[in-house]
């Protein structure tokens, strides 16, 4: 259904029980909406649409989403809505100790309740690294609205005297070369200054990617968005169109609950085992089906094992 045919009536909006009543509490709330800039005009009768942008100056996966996030808004703009950004706790994979596993559930909860408190009728997920995926699509099924994710993208591979490195499995792969006594401090720190040449998440098939891959394939995010790399210009239309895409779902009233099945999940666990995927993957595309109430188990992983095979090797 698209807004030509039979749009959802703007007072039907969830933003509009903050916005539209003549009570002292959308008083209290339209006053402070003009307070921070913004004309009544803007907002009303709009999609609100909350952007969950896991920027950090500590997240390098997520380096650019600073700039992505004005893209999304941009297209959000552009299609008829309002952008509201919303920080939420960012995990990286490489800097937070002892293992960003511990705060993926605190993600789950934080997006959720962005989303819940706050007077948004769709979501714009932004991440990427590794545990920011599961935790911020957890949280948004459980909510239930509209939503799109938005990918982070792989960074550029890596270049040490015009050899490919890849990120994390090279540096293994050296590492024991190192300790071997086979390679000289020199040329270490060229490595360690080419494996990693760019804003954007591992290119090989850690988590990230893995992630990544599994949200396209379960319906989450624009087609073909989760191999974008991050510092490609095509990125930066992914990002606006993620804005465009959104405010047409709020329209369409295209929920998770809508939009996910039994085969959504079925997708997801074949790409898992088409892409050689992390074997944290399992972890979370579980913990994911069960917020959508479709659980899926270790059987019907080793069920899709059997028939699809390797299809890519990074």
């Amino acid at each position: 259904m698209s807004r030509q045919t039979q749009p959802k009536p703007p007072d039907s909006l969830r933003s509009a029980r903050w916005f539209a009543p003549d009570d002292f509490r959308s008083f209290g709330h339209r006053s402070r909406m003009l307070q921070m800039g913004y004309a009544s005009t803007e907002f009303a009768g709009k999609p609100v649409i909350a952007i969950v942008n896991t920027w950090s100056d500590a997240n390098q996966c997520h380096s650019h989403f600073k700039q992505r996030v004005e893209d999304v808004k941009r297209g959000v703009l552009q299609a008829g809505g309002f952008p509201l950004e919303l920080p939420a706790i960012s995990l990286s994979e490489p800097i937070v100790k002892p293992t960003t596993m511990l705060y993926r559930n605190f993600l789950a909860m934080e997006c959720e309740e962005l989303l819940r408190s706050h007077p948004v009728d769709g979501a714009v997920l932004m991440g990427g690294c590794d545990k920011t995926t599961p935790g911020l699509l957890m949280g948004a099924i459980s909510m239930g609205l509209p939503c799109i994710f938005l990918p982070a993208g792989p960074m550029l591979r890596g270049n040490w005297r015009g050899q490919a490195l890849g990120s994390g499995s090279d540096a293994f792969k050296y590492w024991d070369e190192r300790r071997a006594g086979r390679l000289s401090d020199e040329v270490w720190l060229e490595m360690e200054a080419g494996i990693a040449r760019s804003y954007g998440t591992c290119m090989t098939m850690g988590t990230a990617s893995t992630m990544m891959g599994i949200a396209e394939a379960i319906g989450f995010t624009l087609p073909g968005a989760s191999s974008i790399p991050a510092a490609d210009a095509g990125h930066i239309r992914m990002s606006a169109e993620c804005g465009r895409r959104i405010v047409q779902m709020v329209w369409d009233d295209l929920t998770p609950a809508r939009m996910l099945s039994r085969d959504s999940f079925a997708n997801g666990i074949a790409v898992a085992m088409a892409e050689g995927c992390s074997t944290n993957a399992i972890i979370h595309l579980v913990a994911i089906s069960r917020r959508a109430g479709l659980a899926v188990n270790l059987d019907d992983f080793d069920a899709m094992s059997r028939k699809v095979p390797v299809v890519a090797n990074i």
